[in-house]
């Protein structure tokens, strides 16, 4: 065969591949515009966004919230499924194996994307692949705050007291594993310093420990302490935020001062199942920036003990990242043991 007859042959074979490719290329368009029309007038039903802990807790008060305005944004209902157990790793597998047609959302948080799955051996989903985040949406942040009793009035007075006495006073905790727990466990590494950790049944009995002195201090979100804070019955010392809190706007952060650089609080985003629609989620985050916008979303995440924030789904997922290092640290400072 000659080598102009080989040329005159690959021309013919590569204009055949052209015209395949452009055949492929026609019938995809349509599909592809049709995806995003859909995507443009989701949601058409209404909409489950799955919470992971029970009635009452912070992530639930902040999901319903958004919720709720979410649902006004579109005129269809986006109804809160509460499914707990074992720090949220139900709800998350719920999720993970849910049809990804944007009709199942997930309201995660600190404890049940970060800490839980690090204190279970076994799985049935990865934190990092079967979800696809898409906007963190509110912060609690993490408070220190002591029996009134104790004679410190700042951070830094703590820090030195529980230096001069290791181990002598207690710090109070949700428990074992709870997001009071590894934070407190977190401050006691930055300020190298130690107490004897009392882990209660939840966060209200860890608060009321302090506010009784069974318990010298506690190191947990905000919300759970504010009435006890303005009552006089504790004494807050610092929050833990990268800036002040809008719930106690007077009291300095641990990074003002007493440990330069320190943050420690807990959060709540969106996700979806891996596999849901790029368009139906590149319009979820739209109306979830819509929403949190407006004036009445931010004032009502701030009543549920929340600082208002927003991010994009890039941000959010290396938080997470950067979150689940964080208290890998503390899990293992704890010398906890995972199920």
């Amino acid at each position: 065969m000659s080598m102009s007859h080989i040329g005159r042959r690959k021309a013919i074979l590569t204009t055949g591949a052209f015209a395949a490719l452009n055949a492929v290329g026609s019938l995809a368009s349509p599909a592809l515009a049709q995806g995003k029309a859909a995507a443009a007038t989701w949601p058409q039903r209404a909409v489950r966004v799955i919470v992971p802990n029970g009635p009452g807790a912070s992530s639930d008060q902040l999901a319903r919230v958004l919720s709720m305005k979410l649902g006004e944004a579109v005129g269809q209902q986006f109804i809160v499924d509460n499914r707990p157990g074992a720090g949220g790793i139900i709800g998350m597998e719920i999720t993970a194996r849910a049809v990804p047609d944007g009709y199942t959302l997930m309201a995660t948080s600190t404890a049940n994307h970060v800490i839980a799955p690090q204190l279970h051996r076994k799985l049935g989903f990865d934190i990092f692949k079967d979800f696809e985040p898409i906007m963190l949406y509110g912060t609690t942040q993490n408070v220190l705050v002591v029996h009134p009793s104790m004679p410190v009035k700042t951070a830094q007075e703590l820090i030195a007291l529980l230096r001069a006495n290791p181990g002598k006073y207690n710090m109070a905790s949700a428990g074992s594993g709870a997001q009071s727990h590894l934070a407190g466990v977190q401050l006691m590494l930055a300020a190298r310093t130690e107490a004897t950790h009392v882990p209660y049944k939840g966060g209200g009995a860890s608060v009321g420990a302090v506010v009784a002195n069974e318990s010298q201090f506690t190191f947990t979100p905000i919300a759970a302490t504010i009435p006890f804070i303005r009552s006089g019955q504790l004494r807050a010392l610092a929050t833990a935020g990268t800036a002040r809190s809008t719930q106690l706007p007077d009291l300095p952060t641990l990074g003002e001062g007493a440990l330069p650089g320190f943050q420690s609080t807990g959060w709540v985003g969106m996700m979806t199942p891996r596999g849901t629609p790029k368009a139906v989620n590149e319009r979820l985050y739209s109306l979830m920036m819509q929403v949190m916008k407006q004036p009445d979303t931010r004032e009502l995440i701030v009543r549920a003990g929340a600082d208002p924030v927003t991010s994009t789904p890039e941000e959010f997922g290396k938080f997470i990242r950067s979150e689940f290092e964080s208290f890998r640290a503390a899990v293992k400072a704890a010398k906890l043991v995972a199920e």
